[in-house]
């Protein structure tokens, strides 16, 4: 008997077609283990944000890379070092730009005075990076679980409100103690008032309601409902901001009301498919 022609079955995805539906599930699930288990993301005031290295993850098994086109330093009438940086994004199968960001950094921004100026133009070129690739692939990281900004370009805002206002600081430490039970409950209220009726659940009248109410709530979205539904709204017969706007919301939404969001995006899919059907 010949030695090492026993294979292996399974097949290895080297990278992804997002045109592909279970390819597309495959790769938020994906995405989604990877920046877990290697704490790709912060936290920001309750909510998750991937750092750069997971958005380049997410691109790389797409085959779609950044290069660094530009990166200058703005000139300015002190001393301050302020830079620009300019990415473009590649698609390495059919060796075509696919997408681009800009990005600014400077050493005025909070927690940056003593950064020497490679620091300065080196995370200038981080945002940039990670501001192309949101341009482009952002409902994936959306299906993944997490928000559809770069955690660096959310951390350079929150420094820069935190500076401006000067309690911004206090306001994230209370908020990162608030309890649990007041976190979910603040977040099923907000879920609450993204459904078709539009109406706000009522306030809790004790602190033993929310407690309630937690066991009875259903669990948030799957990866697998997510993503089926960001590809029903790629369908044509979807507008933009209607897209835009269920896009805004998936994120909230718990296993119960994204099956009726999937039912309601199908049925509005083939009355219009319909519609058009007729008047051809």
């Amino acid at each position: 008997m010949a030695q090492g022609m026993v294979k292996s079955e399974k097949r290895i995805v080297e990278s992804y077609d997002i045109s592909n539906s279970s390819e597309t599930l495959h790769l938020a699930q994906d995405l989604a283990k990877f920046i877990r288990e290697n704490r790709l993301a912060m936290q920001i005031q309750g909510k998750d944000y991937v750092n750069v290295e997971g958005w380049q993850y997410a691109g790389a098994r797409l085959g779609i890379l950044p290069v660094i086109e530009d990166v200058k330093r703005i000139q300015t009438n002190d001393d301050e070092m302020k830079y620009q940086a300019h990415v473009k994004l590649v698609n390495l199968k059919t060796d075509t730009i696919v997408g681009s960001g800009f990005a600014i950094c400077s050493n005025r921004e909070s927690g940056k005075r003593y950064y020497q100026e490679f620091a300065i133009a080196s995370m200038a070129q981080t945002r940039a990076i990670g501001k192309a690739y949101r341009n482009i692939l952002a409902w994936i990281i959306r299906a993944a679980g997490y928000e559809p900004t770069p955690a660096e370009e959310m951390d350079f805002l929150m420094k820069d409100d935190n500076s401006s206002s000067g309690n911004g600081s206090r306001s994230a430490a209370v908020a990162d103690r608030e309890p649990a039970r007041t976190k979910v409950a603040a977040k099923k209220k907000d879920a609450v008032e993204d459904t078709a009726s539009g109406a706000p659940a009522p306030a809790a009248a004790s602190n033993e309601a929310p407690a309630a109410e937690e066991k009875q709530a259903a669990p948030m979205a799957s990866v697998k409902q997510k993503t089926e539904l960001l590809l029903l709204l790629n369908n044509k017969h979807i507008t933009q901001d209607e897209k835009a706007k269920m896009i805004e919301s998936i994120n909230t939404l718990d296993s119960e009301r994204i099956l009726k969001a999937i039912q309601k995006v199908k049925k509005v899919i083939d009355e219009r498919d319909n519609e058009n059907a007729q008047a051809a």
